[in-house]
């Protein structure tokens, strides 16, 4: 390892490689704070070149590394691994190009999501994907991810809006894909590239699309007694043939999180509510919000209201984005799900999670995309009480298993990470998983690209039993 830290440090300056515990201890986890992991060293580049140099390094040493953006990751993506390198991306933040005409804008990995959109802006352009962390995750850590966000059911993941890439494949090789327009010929690596967790390479340019904003906006909030009620009614707005851009749920304890949080105004004594919301030219929305008004009328809401103005939009969606951070409020510890149902078994998979949730007796809070199917339940524990991580863990892994058995997907857009590898095999056959293992040594034949994330061990206990993680076994990360 003295061999490998000379050789990184002949790289870079010496404030851009951090070795001292103290400077380490902020790389040991990221959003996954049930697991850490010290690396050997964390390098800051500040140029493409620097990168690029970085892995090939890596390659020559064969020495292991993990990209890594602001941290945010909920499944452990970007958790280091013990004897490796973390090359954390933050400051290669830059806008590198924003055409208003072609509507596109070239990034470096670093830069912000909401970075994008406020570039946009005096253009009347936006950056359409917008996760709960937009305003600090990045443009990399979604790429890698396939992000999504509130807004996803109109207009797509990360990948319906990344153009080109440039990158450096964990072999050293830089290689550029795709461009400025949708136009391509041949396969679609910029497609293959988006969501693989960090295990082909790093990004070190990104092309994405930008989209007119919105001319007008119709926000509906309505309470129901029930969380069934409530993904009844999303089915019932899909059904119709609407197309809004976004449909949102929470649950009660969700809403009283981001009440207490952020003083959001929700309807008083529901179980759950839901928020809707058209957008589009203003004739358009017009027709639409008469048929959406209908649809809620008829799905027997406690009450329903529209936003009367920007500012109120504004607050409803204000205590949407809060929820994750504010169920802080009611619980030290929690882990957020993401697994995906097919729309029209909504209602009955929000019934079962509450269902599990009070067999156990631990409490979920329900905050989700509910035109895609895409469930976030927020289950609560407290990491100090001796086997609390472990029930918590069980529900989770019930909550997913739950979500394939129903025709559904492990992740919606978390990715597997550490948290989920070991739950492949209940949603794919050991031949595709051996399809999907050939593919990354194509592109990391060494397997030093953010290595355990991902792929099963089959040696290893799941997650969600009692006893130790597959990479505790092999002593690449630890518990609190």
């Amino acid at each position: 390892m003295s061999t490998a830290l000379h050789r990184l440090k002949a790289l870079l300056r010496p404030e851009q490689l951090l070795v001292r515990p103290e400077q380490l201890a902020a790389y040991e986890s990221d959003g996954l704070t049930a697991f850490r992991q010290r690396p050997l060293a964390v390098a800051v580049p500040e140029t493409g070149d620097e990168v690029i140099a970085l892995v090939r390094l890596c390659h020559e040493l064969k020495l292991p590394f993990v990209a890594r953006g602001s941290g945010t990751s909920l499944s452990g993506g970007s958790l280091p691994v013990a004897g490796g390198v973390v090359i954390t991306l933050n400051r290669l933040n830059r806008i590198l190009r924003l055409d208003p005409a072609q509507r596109i804008a070239v990034v470096q990995p670093g830069v912000i999501n909401t970075a994008v959109t406020v570039a946009a802006a005096p253009h009347g352009l936006h950056y359409a994907p917008d996760p709960s962390s937009q305003s600090i995750c990045t443009i990399g850590g979604n790429v890698a991810f396939n992000s999504g966000g509130a807004h996803c059911l109109k207009y797509g993941m990360t990948s319906n809006h990344v153009l080109g890439i440039k990158a450096v494949l964990a072999t050293g090789e830089v290689v550029e894909w795709g461009g400025v327009s949708r136009e391509n010929v041949g396969p679609d690596w910029c497609g293959l590239f988006t969501g693989n967790e960090g295990l082909f390479g790093i990004a070190l340019e990104i092309t994405l699309q930008l989209l007119p904003k919105a001319e007008c906006f119709h926000t509906v909030l309505a309470g129901y007694c029930t969380l069934e009620q409530a993904g009844d009614a999303v089915s019932a707005v899909i059904a119709s043939g609407l197309l809004p851009g976004a449909i949102e749920i929470m649950d009660a304890l969700a809403l009283e999180a981001a009440v207490a949080a952020v003083h959001a105004e929700y309807p008083t004594g529901a179980a759950a509510v839901l928020i809707v919301e058209l957008e589009g030219p203003r004739e358009v929305v017009a027709v639409d919000r008469v048929r959406l008004d209908e649809i809620i009328a008829a799905s027997q809401p406690l009450e329903s209201r529209p936003a009367r103005d920007a500012e109120e939009r504004l607050a409803i969606w204000k205590g949407r984005k809060s929820a994750f951070s504010a169920v802080g409020r009611l619980s030290p510890d929690f882990i957020v799900q993401d697994g995906v149902v097919p729309r029209r078994r909504l209602g009955e998979a929000l019934r079962r999670i509450g269902e599990m949730s009070q067999e156990v007796g631990i409490r979920v809070a329900n905050v989700f995309h509910a035109g895609d199917g895409n469930l976030h339940p927020l289950i609560l524990f407290n990491g100090r009480v001796a086997g609390d991580l472990e029930r918590a863990e069980q529900l989770a892994g019930r909550i997913l298993r739950m979500c394939v058995e129903m025709g559904g997907s492990l992740t919606g857009e978390h990715g597997i990470g550490v948290e989920k590898n070991n739950f492949l095999p209940d949603m794919f056959s050991a031949a595709e998983i051996d399809c999907l293992n050939r593919l990354r040594d194509a592109f990391d034949p060494l397997g030093i690209a953010n290595p355990g994330k991902m792929f099963p061990r089959a040696e290893a206990p799941v997650l969600t039993q009692h006893g130790l993680h597959p990479l505790e076994k092999a002593g690449l990360i630890s518990r609190e």
